[in-house]
């Protein structure tokens, strides 16, 4: 006689050889999200990974969530990787998802482009809300590493173009995880300061060492604050969230510098020109004076009682 086995003892039986299955414990699969559902009060994602002819149950719980850098979308293609177990309680068959990546494109490269995208819409980057620069600004705030190579660019810059000016460091951290809550803290007390302009930036470096220029918390920090923000961080080539929101894109710390205080020596041969130019005008003014008095003159010994008796 055939044993009679019950519901549990089947999907137990079938959960054991998933879990003995060493090909399936680590795994990479490649498929396209669909009914994603990003479960705030857990953290989890639950969603369905998919080809052109299947389908699977995939879950990833909130401790490997939280560290993607972008957020999972529907009809997104992606590259998983995790282990294949079966949700014994339902018997169901599904990915327990340790890691994500978009599929041809970077996590970090698909994260900056949801936050543009999301922060437009937000009417953060409008160019109705960029503040002007001050013309002859007489403090500077600078938020950036205090041992950094960008201020000494600023501080090199700025003494041999705007020595009347007065800056203030505001240092930050500028790279790693906790460099997003250190750049807002510093612009927060570059505020406080009341500057004329504050610089905000650093070197050059990698994707992920200027990250932390793309976070949304940066972003809004920059946005909200009341005096003009120039954002300079890293080359030329290197364009940031940051850069996008604030009132003025420089290249580099030290194209900021220059773009954010006049040129000494140029107002110093300006002020001569204009010297030069008055100096003119009154010598011309006071000879065509001369001329008239000379005339009065002339005109008078004519009209004396004298050359008239």
């Amino acid at each position: 006689m055939n044993q009679i086995l019950t519901v549990s003892q089947i999907n137990g039986y079938l959960k054991g050889l998933l879990d003995e299955d060493v090909q399936l414990k680590s795994i990479y699969i490649r498929g396209e999200i669909s009914n994603f559902t990003n479960h705030l009060r857990t953290g989890h994602f639950y969603f369905t990974l998919k080809d052109a002819r299947t389908s699977i149950k995939a879950v990833m719980f909130k401790w490997n969530a939280s560290r993607l850098r972008f957020l999972p979308q529907n009809g997104m293609s992606v590259i998983i990787f995790g282990s294949v177990q079966l949700f014994e309680r339902d018997g169901i068959c599904q990915i327990i998802c340790a890691d994500m990546q978009p599929d041809g494109l970077g996590a970090l490269y698909m994260a900056f482009e949801q936050l543009k995208e999301r922060l437009g819409r937000d009417g953060l980057f409008d160019p109705g809300h960029k503040k002007p620069l001050p013309q002859y600004p007489q403090k500077i705030a600078v938020v950036t590493a205090k041992t950094g190579a960008a201020l000494q660019d600023i501080i090199h810059i700025l003494s041999r173009r705007w020595p009347l000016g007065e800056l203030i460091l505001c240092p930050a951290l500028v790279q790693g995880e906790n460099a997003p809550d250190s750049i807002v803290s510093a612009l927060r007390l570059a505020e406080t300061v009341s500057p004329d302009v504050i610089i905000v930036g650093r070197g050059g470096g990698s994707l992920e060492d200027l990250w932390a220029f793309n976070d949304e918390r940066v972003a809004r920090a920059v946005y909200a604050c009341r005096i003009p923000v120039i954002s300079a961080v890293g080359h030329e080539t290197d364009v940031t969230i940051c850069d996008l929101v604030a009132d003025l894109r420089a290249p580099t710390p030290s194209a900021a510098a220059e773009l954010c205080a006049p040129d000494i020596g140029v107002l110093r041969r300006e002020v001569a020109e204009i010297a030069e130019s008055l100096d003119r005008c009154l010598s011309d003014r006071i000879r065509l004076e001369e001329a008239k008095v000379n005339g009065y003159q002339r005109r008078l010994s004519v009209s004396s009682p004298g050359v008239q008796l």
